[in-house]
C-alpha cells in the first residue's frame, strides 16, 4: 500500500463525487408580513370594484326609471337619487328626524337580538345535549318561523301592550329561529371520531362541550348571529309600523311619509334602514373573522 502526500500549497484534485452549492434560504424577519400573489391583489381589487359597479348601474337605471319611464307629473313615486339626498339628508330637519327614529329602532333591534342570542344558544345547547330534548322543542322552534309575523303582530299588541315590549318581541320572534337552527347544526357537526376520543377518556359533559362542541360550532353560530341580525332590524321596523305608543322609530316614519307621499324622506327613511342592517351584518362578520380566525376554513370565507 501506498500513501501519497501533498507538498505545501498543493491543491487536491476534486473527487468523483462532488457536493452542490447551497441556496441560501431567506427567512422572513419576525412581524414581517407575506407578500401576496398576483391573484390575490386583483381579487382583492374586484371585491371593492365589482359592488361599486354595481351600486354605479342601479343608480343609473334609478335614474333611467325617473326621467324617462315616468311621466313629470308621477315622478313622485321614484324620484331621482339628488333630490332624495337633498330634501332626505340635506335638510337638517329631516335628518335630524330620520336619525332619530334610526336611533330608536337600532336600541330596540340590537336589545331583541340580545336577548334572541341568549335564548336560542342555550335552546341549542340543550337540544344537542338530549334527543329527546330536541325532538320535544325543535318542531315548536319551526311553527315559529313558519307563521308569518303578520299574523302574530296583533297577538304581541293584545298581550304585552303596543309600547316598546311588544316591539322587543317582534324582534325576538323574527330573529330566533336563525340562531337555533345555525347553533343546534354546528353542534351536531362534530367530528365523530374526535367525540369517540373524548368519550375514550371519560370526559364528562361539560368538558365536551367546553372543549370540543361549542368551539367546533363556533363558525355556524356567527352564520346565525348573521342571519339573524338583520331579521332583527325587520322586526324593529315591523313592531315600530304596528306599536306607535312611545317614541316614533323610523318604522312610524316610513308609514308617516308614505301617507303623506313625502316621497323623498320615505326613500331617505328606507336607505337609512337598508344602512342599519348592513352595518349590523358587517359587524357581525367581523365579529366572526376576528374569533374564527383561519383555524377554520369558514373563517376564511366569511363573507
Amino acid at each position: 500500500m501506498t500513501h501519497s502526500t501533498l507538498d505545501a500549497g498543493q491543491v487536491p484534485a476534486a473527487s468523483a463525487t462532488t457536493v452542490p452549492p447551497v441556496t441560501p434560504v431567506l427567512v422572513p424577519e419576525r412581524g414581517a408580513r407575506p407578500t401576496r400573489s398576483r391573484s390575490q391583489r386583483r381579487k382583492d381589487v374586484l371585491d371593492v370594484v365589482l359592488p361599486v359597479l354595481v351600486f354605479v348601474g342601479l343608480v343609473a337605471l334609478w335614474y333611467l326609471i325617473s326621467y324617462v319611464v315616468l311621466a313629470p307629473e308621477r315622478r313622485f313615486l321614484l324620484p331621482p337619487p339628488h333630490d332624495v339626498v337633498r330634501v332626505g339628508f340635506g335638510d337638517p330637519a329631516n335628518l335630524q328626524q330620520i336619525m332619530q327614529g334610526l336611533g330608536r329602532t337600532t336600541v330596540i333591534a340590537m336589545l331583541g337580538l340580545a336577548i334572541s342570542v341568549v335564548v336560542g344558544f342555550t335552546f341549542a345547547i340543550l337540544m344537542a345535549s338530549a334527543r329527546w330534548i330536541e325532538r320535544s322543542l325543535f318542531p315548536y322552534a319551526v311553527v315559529i318561523q313558519a307563521i308569518p309575523i303578520l299574523a302574530l303582530v296583533p297577538l304581541m299588541g293584545f298581550w304585552f301592550g303596543y309600547g316598546m315590549t311588544a316591539r322587543v318581541i317582534v324582534c325576538v320572534i323574527c330573529s330566533l329561529f336563525p340562531i337555533v337552527a345555525n347553533t343546534l347544526f354546528g353542534l351536531q357537526s362534530v367530528d365523530r371520531g374526535q367525540l369517540d376520543l373524548f368519550r375514550l377518556h371519560g370526559a364528562p359533559r361539560s368538558t365536551i362541550f367546553a372543549k370540543l362542541l361549542i368551539p367546533a360550532a363556533i363558525p355556524s353560530v356567527f352564520t346565525g348571529f348573521r342571519i339573524s341580525a338583520g331579521a332583527s332590524v325587520i322586526g324593529a321596523i315591523v313592531g315600530d309600523t304596528y306599536f306607535r305608543q312611545g317614541a316614533p322609530g323610523i318604522g312610524v316614519l316610513i308609514d308617516l311619509y308614505r301617507s303623506r307621499l313625502q316621497s323623498e324622506q320615505l326613500f331617505a327613511a328606507i336607505i337609512a334602514s337598508s344602512v342599519l342592517g348592513v352595518v349590523v351584518f358587517m359587524i357581525f362578520t367581523w365579529l366572526g373573522r376576528r374569533i374564527v380566525g383561519s383555524w377554520h376554513a369558514t373563517g376564511r370565507s366569511l363573507v
